[in-house]
């Protein structure tokens, strides 16, 4: 469907093409609005494009249990996204929901992992939780062919677990705005918003656009647009590295929380959480901690090459769960954070994007206000 260029009022704009914006506006096109992905270019941070590729559930929403469930949801929804996807893009995203393993290192780690989902399991009331331990017998039989480490000493199962290609899911979640009509307007970055009668006036770089509603899902871009419209959404910067290696004949069935091998064979290598500002340049320290214990875990990792390697900044809130709200001075504006993107995404299309254009929210949605950082700040 092809759009109109000149074009410059729309019923909704959304700010940023990573992978929480483009979810979202696919959603919105989908129930019949006018919809504008406004975008910069590419030497801003993109997030998106540094993503490990997990869809993962064991482990989110400490603290809570509406993340749990919001989590729970978006996998659910995964098949028919993907599908939806495929068969209207031509692009498959390489999804595979097989499961996915923690493998843990030592009676240490085992009990804190434990604990750590026991939390989890009691903070939702008894609720079902699709997490369960694996001894060493139980991990090797799920892993046939695959020699342990002689530290692995147990691991957290969910059959909800998975992965894709992240860069896939970003190409096809853009082809499919576009198809639907969606206007992709890169180099358009943002610098004012104003209430102009009904509708919002946004001074951007290619011009003045207008629209009814605006979703701000610009990832660190928030921390700028959102405290003048009443969004003062509390993010952080924390950088992770991936390491890539050569390809090899499969050899994982399923991905882990820190490597998962991708359809092309090679095998992705994480995860590090450092705490160091708007600094994504590498650390060697960090690559080799990483690519250690990798090998600690399954010794035959140590046999490949790396190829590739990057850092890129993920973007979190204090508790680390997700923020879906609504300016109270501005309405009409709403802002959306998570550092969970590609987990998210198939939630995000199919469920709040009908938050945004007028259906009642979701549940969840009660816990994913910013109220809960002020009860944070005066307890």
């Amino acid at each position: 469907m092809p759009v109109d260029s000149s074009k410059k009022n729309y019923d909704v704009a959304v700010i940023g093409g990573g992978m929480i914006g483009p979810a979202v506006a696919v959603g919105l096109l989908e129930r019949g609005l006018d919809v504008c992905i406004l975008d910069e270019a590419d030497d801003v941070l993109r997030v998106a494009r540094g993503n490990f590729g997990l869809v993962w559930f064991q482990g989110k929403g400490f603290g809570m249990p509406r993340y749990v469930e919001w989590t729970r949801r978006s996998a659910s929804l995964f098949p028919g996204f993907a599908q939806e996807l495929r068969e209207s893009t031509g692009v498959d995203i390489g999804l595979a929901q097989p499961g996915g393993l923690e493998l843990l290192l030592g009676d240490e780690e085992e009990a804190r992992r434990r604990h750590y989902l026991g939390q989890i399991y009691q903070q939702g009331g008894g609720a079902r939780y699709e997490v369960e331990f694996l001894d060493r017998k139980q991990v090797e039989e799920m892993l046939p062919g695959v020699r342990l480490g002689d530290g692995v000493t147990a691991a957290s199962y969910s059959p909800l677990d998975g992965h894709v290609n992240p860069l896939f899911l970003l190409r096809a979640m853009h082809t499919r705005f576009r198809q639907l009509g969606g206007a992709y307007l890169p180099h358009h970055h943002v610098s004012g918003v104003t209430r102009r009668g009904s509708a919002y006036e946004l001074q951007t770089a290619g011009g003045i656009v207008s629209a009814g509603k605006i979703v701000i899902a610009a990832g660190h871009g928030l921390r700028d647009l959102g405290p003048p419209l009443g969004l003062d959404v509390p993010i952080r910067p924390q950088r992770g590295h991936i390491l890539v290696t050569e390809r090899t004949q499969p050899f994982l069935p399923m991905p882990m929380s820190a490597f998962r091998q991708t359809v092309e064979g090679s095998v992705m290598l994480g995860v590090s959480a450092e705490e160091v500002g708007y600094d994504d340049s590498i650390n060697t320290a960090t690559l080799h901690s990483i690519a250690e214990r990798a090998g600690r875990i399954i010794p035959a990792l140590r046999q490949l090459n790396i190829v590739r390697t990057w850092s890129a900044l993920r973007v979190l809130t204090p508790d680390k769960c997700p923020v879906y709200t609504e300016s109270r001075t501005h309405p009409g504006i709403y802002a959306i954070a998570s550092h969970s993107g590609v987990t998210l995404a198939a939630a995000n299309a199919k469920v709040a994007s009908g938050w945004i254009a007028g259906e009642p929210p979701p549940p969840e949605f009660e816990a994913f206000g910013l109220e809960r950082f002020d009860a944070e700040a005066t307890a």
